[in-house]
């Protein structure tokens, strides 16, 4: 990691008590801004909707700092929305979420010092010839920092935001009420379900510990495979609020854009490749495509896998149901198709025959790609946009709303991610050969 940017700087509060009263104000905010616009939409003899007074310009512009500035659940459960539902949600609400999705602000240095402490104890200097104070890299969780081993080797250090991890079931329900508050949230659309993976998702990925063996875990499961790199963890300088890991040069993926053709199609193939083993070989997953989670090291060619909180174990029966609906789109059985939707729950049940035309001419668009003789061009295709149109269709069909089961969610987020990515690099990949050989 060569990149560091620079980020916005504010202490993140720390506590259920401060967290809350942070959501607290933002909802006092808001009220007085609904009020103030209300009365002046009254005045000019307009009935205004909740949901018109709440998504004002400075609401938005205030709803969005705050979550971001409070990092942890709050900001991740925006992200979740935003990924999960978003072509289902008003442009407003749409528009937050997005900014929520760009990035965190870091914690200024004196909290810095005292999360170290908290970490490592307050000799925690014995541990580090240096320690960049500079951030390589925040997220919603925690930030990361380089530093050097007292002899001389490389780290790239993770710590958790203070009191993150215990107030994620708080800021998710005092989040979650603001959002139903707001009336911004369809209401045909049960938020159970994302709560509970988001809740799922956020304690897991605050486990450092879990991380750490997922890390090395990932790292034994590709030790023979040259495409990749897993930093190798650092034990002896992880600790429950602290991952520590070997530092590893890079760039980010995102400059594989620029590389020879031949370059950039290997890398996303290799990807590819990767999340299917991922599914049908490995059964385990690392389910988070943010771009920044892969980079590229243009010496070696190899691609940096990184950030395993978001790694989830994938159920045989689960494995064994996507199988059954690769080889049936490869058959272009839609009868198969159809059943192997339902099995993995990606259908509501008892829809009508129409309805069943419309989401299985969805999937042949993307099942057409899978029978195609021919190398996938992501950049020169119009696939993304013929299924966000026909799924724009279905958002003007309230009783085709739906929600996947949140044990699928991680993988349709890691695939569109990986879709995205390919499309952002304009490769060219034997997306058929690869599926076949899984099939």
């Amino acid at each position: 990691m060569t990149d560091q940017p620079d980020f916005p700087v504010r202490a993140v509060p720390s506590g259920r008590f401060a967290r809350a009263q942070h959501i607290g104000g933002l909802a006092t905010g808001l009220v007085g801004g609904i009020a103030m616009s209300g009365a002046a939409a009254l005045l000019k003899g307009q009935r205004p909707r909740l949901s018109d007074l709440v998504m004002t310009p400075r609401n938005v512009a205030r709803l969005t700092a705050r979550l971001s500035e409070m990092r942890g659940a709050a900001m991740k459960l925006g992200q979740l929305l935003s990924m999960e539902a978003g072509e289902l949600l008003s442009p407003e609400l749409e528009a937050v979420l997005a900014r929520l999705r760009a990035g965190a602000h870091v914690m200024p240095p004196a909290q810095l010092k005292t999360v170290l402490a908290d970490s490592y104890g307050t000799d925690f200097r014995t541990l580090f010839r240096s320690f960049d104070t500079r951030p390589l890299a925040a997220a919603s969780i925690g930030q990361v920092h380089r530093a050097l081993t007292p002899d001389g080797q490389p780290l790239a250090v993770k710590l958790q935001y203070p009191g993150v991890r215990a107030a994620i079931d708080s800021d998710l329900d005092n989040v979650a009420a603001l959002i139903r508050w707001s009336g911004l949230w369809p209401r045909e659309l049960d938020l159970a379900p994302l709560l509970a993976e988001a809740r799922a998702q956020l304690h897991e990925e605050a486990d450092y510990d879990r991380e750490g063996a997922a890390l090395v875990r990932f790292g034994t499961l590709l030790a023979d495979d040259p495409r990749f790199v897993v930093p190798a963890h650092d034990a002896h300088r992880s600790r429950p609020n602290a991952l520590a890991m070997g530092f590893v040069a890079s760039e980010p993926i995102e400059r594989l854009a620029d590389a020879p053709p031949a370059i950039r199609d290997a890398a996303v193939a290799a990807l590819i490749e990767l999340c299917l083993k991922e599914l049908f070989t490995f059964r385990v997953m690392q389910t988070d495509p943010n771009f920044a989670n892969y980079r590229w090291n243009p010496e070696t060619g190899q691609i940096l896998l990184l950030d395993f909180g978001a790694t989830r174990e994938i159920s045989l029966e689960m494995s064994v149901a996507y199988r059954a609906l690769l080889r049936a789109g490869l058959a272009n059985d839609r009868a198969a198709i159809l059943a192997a939707l339902a099995r993995i729950g990606f259908i509501k049940p008892d829809l009508n025959a129409r309805h069943h035309a419309v989401i299985l001419d969805m999937a042949e668009m993307g099942f057409a790609v899978l029978r195609g003789p021919k190398p996938f061009d992501f950049r020169d295709n119009d696939l993304a946009d013929r299924l966000r149109a026909r799924g724009m269709e279905i958002g003007g069909e309230r009783e085709l709303w739906h929600l996947p089961p949140p044990e699928t969610l991680f993988l349709q987020r890691k695939i569109g991610g990986l879709y995205l990515l390919a499309t952002r690099l304009g490769a060219r990949v034997d997306v058929a050969a690869l599926v076949r050989r899984f099939a």
